[in-house]
């Protein structure tokens, strides 16, 4: 499910120390060397760590380095297309229908979720639709094999070893096989796109047949995806998201979700939600504006953070989260008439120039992320212009 974990990576400096730790993760065995010597290094560490002697020498008999896995982990993508335009792409028609469907068909399951965790059914149905296209495309890649050949590469090592030792015990408990069970590229299994640790903790078995197989049952699927969504910190029964009209006069440096607020104080100062209702009123609030000030425009509650445990992209949380309310009822969003989007070398001119001007924005790399956004309303501010953190050919030109 957290597919954050490893579409958006950092690459770590990895020292040789056993049991050292990356960052706030521990390093198990070295990394690197002959694959095979580090194959019976991990089996070793096992079993030190109490895993069956006999379940660990088959875990790990026949496991293989995965080429194609490290290029998979070497050309991942980023979201690049601005909000309007990447939730057109996601969103469509038949999505819309297969997810009724889907909540149709699986009530009984959704309203036990509602019930136990207070996740309502379009959340987890946009996670689903998207992850995995409601569990028709779930990844061919080896399970243990890409997650081996990650925990053996120095990139990120503490991240990946820890993920090995849990598929063993999920192995232990026989909802997983090391010759069989595939998913994502990087360990990530099931209909809701969850790493084995994840599942050892939140994992439910929601059809009750002893075993949580998220692969094949869209009941312990979608109850470990709420079960995990609740340890992350999920408010039960609050709303995530809703879109609002804003007034002309609205002052722009108060977007972002930076700035929070109750939202009756952001009703008093104009902000209007389409369906005429305040969904929480008593409840902290940030306005949004993914493509500025002439855009669409939301109100994000807390539990629209808690979305960012499934993914770091901005935009594509904001769209699943958008998918939710209209599987939920919500009408499609007003588009407005927002300035066009810059073109790649157009953002990469633009990044240059704010980093000219001292600005931190990272990588010059064409990406809106949240160093170019921060830059981009301080030469906003700084120029007069409006504040709303949306790069424009203006903005460009006046710098």
């Amino acid at each position: 499910m957290r597919t954050l974990l490893t579409s958006l990576l950092l690459s770590c400096a990895i020292g040789p120390a056993f049991a050292a730790t990356e960052g706030d993760r521990e390093i198990i065995v070295p990394c690197g060397g002959s694959f095979a010597d580090f194959t019976a290094a991990m089996q070793r560490a096992a079993i030190d760590r109490g895993a069956d002697p006999g379940a660990a020498a088959q875990f790990f008999s026949g496991v293989r380095q995965d080429p194609d896995t490290l290029a998979a982990d070497q050309r991942q993508g980023v979201f690049t297309l601005p909000f309007v335009d990447f939730a057109r792409r996601l969103i469509s028609q038949s999505r819309m229908d297969r997810g009724q469907a889907n909540a149709d068909r699986y009530a009984d399951t959704f309203a036990r979720i509602q019930q136990q965790y207070g996740v309502p059914e379009g959340v987890l149905l946009a996670f689903w639709a998207f992850e995995t296209d409601y569990g028709a495309v779930q990844g061919d890649f080896n399970t243990v094999n890409s997650l081996m050949t990650l925990s053996h590469d120095c990139r990120r090592p503490g991240l990946f070893q820890p993920q090995v030792m849990a598929a063993l015990k999920l192995y232990e408990r026989g909802d997983i096989d090391p010759r069989s069970t595939t998913g994502a590229w990087a360990g990530e299994i099931g209909m809701v796109q969850m790493l084995p640790e994840d599942i050892l903790t939140n994992g439910v078995d929601g059809d009750g047949d002893g075993h949580v197989t998220l692969k094949t049952s869209p009941q312990d699927a979608l109850m470990s995806g709420a079960n995990m969504l609740r340890d992350l910190g999920w408010r039960a029964n609050e709303p995530w998201l809703e879109e609002v009209t804003l007034p002309s006069d609205f002052r722009w440096e108060l977007t972002g979700l930076e700035t929070t607020r109750p939202a009756s104080e952001w009703a008093s100062l104009g902000v209007t939600p389409r369906d005429g209702n305040i969904d929480g009123p008593g409840l902290p609030a940030s306005v949004i504006v993914p493509q500025g000030k002439d855009g669409p425009a939301f109100l994000a509650y807390p539990n629209f953070s808690v979305l960012f445990e499934w993914n770091q992209s901005f935009t594509y949380v904001l769209t699943a989260a958008y998918f939710a309310q209209r599987l939920e009822g919500a009408p499609v969003f007003d588009v407005g008439t927002p300035s066009p989007a810059l073109s790649d070398a157009e953002m990469k001119e633009l990044q240059r120039k704010l980093q000219a001007r001292g600005h931190d924005v990272g990588e010059v790399d064409g990406i809106l992320g949240a160093g170019t956004r921060s830059a981009v309303r301080a030469e906003q501010a700084r120029l007069g212009l409006p504040v709303d953190a949306w790069p424009t050919r203006q903005l460009l030109n006046s710098l």
